[in-house]
C-alpha cells in the first residue's frame, strides 16, 4: 500500500508541476505580450491566441490538483459541526455529484471539440481541436481525480474529518 501512495504521490507531483509550467509560462507570455503591446506597439495574433489557450489549459487542468488538495470553493461551517464519521459519506456522496457533474462536461467537451473542432483558428492556424480537446482532456483527468479522491475519503482515518475551522465552529468562543 505504501508503494502505491509513493506512486500516487510521484503520478501527482508531476501532475502538479506541468500546471506550474503552465501557469509561469502563461505569466511570461502576458508580460511579453504587454511589453511589446505597450513599449514598442508590436502585437501578434499568435501570442494572444496562445495566451488564451493557455490560460484554458490552466484554469481545466487546475480542476483535478483542486479536488486532491481539497482546495475547492466549500462552505463548510455546517458541515465541520457534522460528527466525522458523518463527514465521511458526506464528502463521499459531494465527490460522487463531482463525478457526475465532471462526467457530463466531458461527455459536452467532446461532442463540442467534434463540431467545432475542424475549424481553423485564426491566430495559430491550427484546428480548433487542439484548443476545445482541453475540455475533455482535462475532465477525464479529473474523473480520474475524483476517483482517488473518493478511495481516499473511504479509507481515510476519522482525524482527517476533523473540522478545518475550529475558531468558527469552537462553541467556547
Amino acid at each position: 500500500m505504501d508503494k502505491l501512495k509513493k506512486f500516487g504521490k510521484a503520478i501527482f507531483n508531476v501532475y502538479f508541476c506541468i500546471g506550474a509550467v503552465a501557469i509561469a509560462l502563461l505569466a511570461v507570455m502576458v508580460i511579453f505580450a504587454v511589453i511589446m503591446r505597450y513599449c514598442f506597439k508590436l502585437s501578434w495574433k499568435e501570442v494572444t491566441e496562445f495566451n488564451t489557450t493557455l490560460f484554458a489549459f490552466s484554469t481545466f487542468w487546475g480542476m483535478g490538483a483542486n479536488i486532491i488538495k481539497d482546495e475547492h470553493v466549500m462552505i463548510d461551517i455546517l458541515y465541520d459541526r457534522v460528527k466525522p464519521a458523518l463527514k465521511r459519506w458526506l464528502a463521499v456522496l459531494n465527490h460522487i455529484i463531482v463525478l457526475v457533474v465532471d462526467v457530463i462536461f466531458v461527455y459536452q467537451g467532446f461532442i463540442y471539440a467534434g463540431q467545432m473542432g475542424k475549424q481553423i483558428s485564426m491566430g495559430m492556424e491550427i484546428p480548433m481541436l487542439y484548443m476545445y480537446g482541453i475540455m475533455p482532456v482535462c475532465g477525464v483527468i479529473c474523473a480520474v481525480c475524483v476517483v482517488v479522491k473518493i478511495a481516499m475519503l473511504i479509507t481515510a482515518d476519522e482525524a482527517y474529518f476533523a473540522p478545518k475551522n475550529v475558531v468558527l465552529t469552537n462553541d467556547n468562543a
